[in-house]
């Protein structure tokens, strides 16, 4: 416990120094506060444990985890105050162990955060697990600094006396006088306004003091008379000074410093920093190496000062001043920041009010007869506008947009996107993008007009297909920008009155276009080309029809039955590239989550799991990522009890699948298709020993909702009878026309057992496609029997089926495909014995 003293009038302890009145009283506060605390210390010695989470606030201000623990407030005799504590939850280190201090600001926030400060530029915070906890550590808080717990900032009671004294008083405060601007005095100039930025009142009065003394341009002087003197130690403490006056964030300072007659001196200044062994050549930059092209001739002299000033100031505070993480406070260069801002929108409105410029310009771009150069230096320029565009308001940018969209923007990037000049393509991109991104309708609707065009005009949206399909970098980035652009363009959620008009006019004019690498490459049971820079392309063309099939709902699904484009993308599977076969069983993966009965007609009618089957027995037992996308797919199918899929799946692969044991999905659907065998026998026997007729419910479609106009599109569609009784009526029928099939002791020996490697298991949803329903395979069971593989099967890629299975995967492709072919010929029998009965 501390010795108290009592003080008598103004009479002082033995510790402290009478050096005036206010000197006196300000100590004696801060020593009553002291013996406060200390008579505190007995009622706080508890040990008050809350969980929390420390966090400390690093360099680049973000916030670092420190660990989880208890906090608790005690008195600790070597701080001599009262401190938190928090010892970490694990082995009871100590994570923190800091002093309450009397005038510290502690902020509370969302009820269970507390943050302070601890020294310059180093915060903490503690994260409570309840707030029960964080109350009754901000009540120790706030009993120490003598605070009402009902207030979420707490400072010390001198301080802010003190602070609010001095606001009131800033008007009549003494200005600060600046020690004469003379080469000898550099050193005590640059310690003067070092010592100014300690307090708000200092740095407004020391602004004022640069500003009415013009002591800005005197300095500028010195660094002249500096560099004629080649005087190192005056030009360092001239780099100081700038920086400091830089670190004073007032506006009025930065419109002196860089105006036309004084920027390039602050550059020079800021070119000495003490820390680097020899100067920096910013000003040899700026005036020689970087070049202003006029791509059309400005003559409004303010406005092309105003793109020089921004340029020179954007070059400081990107490359010459150092990063803000090494400032004190977080916006001390955010006045620097709204200069560049504010000379950005007034840039582009001084370009709007010229439309003689504008028109001009434009002309020019459109104009046959104008060199690739000149264009180049256009496009760059307009890329450089849109930039400078995203900084006005909603309504601004609005009109932005308009302006140029009036004056043929659209029109001049068909010219220039299809350009060779790389520069002039990736910048008309970056134009097409910030169009599209703001406002698609405007492309939209420029789109929509051109279905009047004569045979030889290419439309905007087959163009930027076209360039996104012949992307030669390595990296595929034009193109990938271009697949983002045509999925903004495709998006519904987005579109207005236009939507039926846009998705009518993409699938007349311009799918083919894009699915024409596509349709080239999968001519055979197998995919043409295996260029790695082909398969990326075709990754990014599967990429937009599974958005398609995702987003859009008629159109897609007439394509893709009618051009018979899944068999197609399906060839894919036999794909070299692994990114390409998943991307093929992506989309079958999104088009069987829709639960379509269309399109599971369709999967059973073209045999389209065939490709499925064989890339699984292909894999040869992998656990990786295929074999985990393809068994989700059939997860989903069992989960869904998706009736068509199921029996379709069974009767033509159940074989291969018999003896999978590490996953139950395959024995389900099995139990599921027996079931659907004895309801039908069930109903076939009460029918017959009744001689009822079973009168059969039409088939429903998936509660999905379907507009008119999807109506329409598909009233000429065959309606269906029950679709397990029209589907075993049919295989009944090409059983009888094929003949029986393989005898058992053919399919006895069938895919060998195999196991996922020790602890592994196969996850589901790796393709990221939706549905309700869906769970991961984790969820399955997996048997706990030790399989051994069968000896002679080796090797990976394609091997052949008979060293896997006793049945040929061919054969029972041709059997389903002959199946499948004898579909349309007894469907219409089926159906007409089902009225009949």
């Amino acid at each position: 416990m501390l010795q108290t003293e009592k003080y008598d009038g103004v009479a002082a302890d033995n510790t402290l120094e009478f050096v005036g009145n206010n000197i006196f009283k300000r100590k004696l506060r801060v020593k009553l506060k002291r013996l406060r605390i200390d008579n505190l210390a007995e009622n706080m010695t508890t040990d008050t444990r809350r969980r929390v989470k420390l966090y400390a606030l690093n360099a680049e201000r973000q916030w670092d985890d420190r660990g989880t623990g208890h906090v608790s407030s005690n008195y600790v005799d070597r701080l001599k105050g009262i401190s938190l504590l928090v010892r970490a939850e694990s082995d009871g280190s100590l994570l923190l162990e800091s002093k309450i201090q009397p005038d510290t600001a502690y902020q509370k926030q969302q009820d269970t955060l507390i943050v302070w400060s601890e020294g310059d530029n180093f915060d903490l915070a503690l994260s409570f697990q309840e707030k029960a906890g964080c109350d009754e550590i901000w009540e120790k808080i706030c009993q120490v600094q003598g605070k009402d717990p009902s207030v979420e900032i707490t400072q010390d009671i001198v301080e802010e006396s003190e602070d609010e004294r001095f606001e009131d008083m800033s008007d009549t405060a003494p200005p600060i006088e600046l020690p004469p601007c003379e080469l000898a005095r550099l050193e005590e100039i640059s310690e003067t306004i070092q010592n100014c930025l300690t307090t708000p009142l200092r740095k407004e009065k020391l602004s004022m003091a640069l500003e009415s003394e013009n002591y800005i341009k005197k300095l500028l002087n010195i660094f002249h008379v500096c560099e004629d003197l080649d005087s190192t130690e005056g030009l360092h403490h001239l780099f100081e000074i700038f920086k400091n006056i830089f670190l004073l964030n007032k506006n009025a300072l930065f419109e002196i410093m860089f105006a036309e007659d004084t920027i390039f001196d602050v550059v020079g200044c800021l070119e000495y920093d003490p820390s680097s062994t020899q100067p920096k050549k910013h000003r040899q930059y700026l005036k020689q190496w970087a070049k202003f092209r006029e791509a059309v001739p400005i003559k409004n002299q303010d406005l092309l000062a105003k793109i020089h000033q921004t340029f020179r100031v954007q070059y400081i505070q990107d490359i010459i001043l150092p990063t803000p993480s090494v400032f004190v406070e977080d916006n001390m260069l955010n006045t620097l920041s709204s200069f560049i801002f504010f000379n950005k929108v007034e840039i582009v409105t001084l370009i709007q009010e010229d439309e003689r410029f504008l028109v001009d310009m434009f002309t020019i771009l459109t104009d046959p007869s104008t060199s690739d150069a000149k264009r180049r230096d256009i496009v760059l320029f307009l890329k450089e506008f849109c930039n400078y565009a995203q900084n006005l308001q909603p309504q601004g940018k609005d009109s932005f947009y308009k302006t140029l969209t009036c004056l043929g923007i659209l029109q001049a990037l068909e010219i220039t996107l299809v350009m060779n000049d790389q520069k002039t393509k990736s910048a008309s991109i970056d134009i097409l993008t910030a169009i599209v991104e703001f406002s698609p309708l405007v492309v939209r609707n420029y789109t929509l007009q051109q279905v009047n065009r004569t045979e030889g005009d290419r439309m905007l949206l087959n163009i930027a297909i076209e360039q996104m399909l012949s992307d030669s970098e390595p990296e595929l980035g034009v193109a990938v920008q271009l697949m983002g652009i045509i999925k903004i363009l495709l998006e519904p959620e987005s579109m207005l009155t236009e939507k039926a008009d846009f998705l009518n006019f993409f699938y007349k004019y311009s799918i083919q276009t894009l699915i024409s690498p596509l349709l080239i490459n999968t001519i055979g049971d197998r995919p043409d080309s295996e260029d790695y820079q082909t398969a990326q392309l075709l990754g990014i063309v599967l990429d937009i029809l599974s958005f398609c099939v995702e987003h859009h709902t008629y159109h897609i699904k007439n394509f893709i039955i009618q051009k018979d484009l899944l068999k197609r993308i399906l060839v894919l599977m036999k794909s070299t590239h692994t990114f390409l076969v998943l991307g093929a069983l992506r989309l079958l993966r999104k088009i069987i989550a829709l639960k379509d009965e269309f399109y599971n007609r369709h999967i059973v009618k073209g045999n389209l799991f065939a490709p499925v089957v064989d890339a699984f027995i292909r894999n040869n037992g992998r656990y990786n990522l295929l074999e985990s996308a393809i068994l989700e797919l059939f997860e989903f199918v069992k989960l869904e009890d998706i009736k068509t899929l199921c029996v379709y799946f069974v009767e033509n692969f159940s074989k291969i699948f018999d003896e999978i044991e590490y996953v139950q999905t395959f024995k389900y659907l099995k139990n599921r298709y027996d079931q659907y065998q004895d309801r039908i026998k069930d109903r076939d026997k009460m029918s017959l020993d009744t001689g009822i007729p079973i009168i059969r419910s039409r088939f429903r479609r998936d509660p999905r909702q379907m507009d008119d106009e999807e109506e329409m599109w598909f009233n000429e569609e065959e309606d269906f009878a029950d679709e397990y009784d029209t589907y075993n009526s049919v295989m009944k029928s090409v059983t009888e026309k094929n003949g029986p099939s393989q005898s058992p002791s053919q399919q006895q020996t069938s895919m060998q057992q195999k196991s996922p490697p020790q602890g592994a298991q196969h996850g589901g949803g790796l393709l990221g496609s939706s549905g309700s329903g869906m769970n991961s395979l984790s969820s399955t069971t997996t048997s706990s029997t030790t399989l051994t593989p069968t000896a002679g099967v080796s090797g990976s890629g394609m091997g052949s089926v008979s060293s896997i299975s006793g049945v040929s995967l061919s054969d029972v492709v041709s059997n389903a495909s002959n199946s499948s072919s004898s579909l349309d010929h007894t469907q219409s029998a089926a159906a007409a014995a089902a009225a009949a009965a």
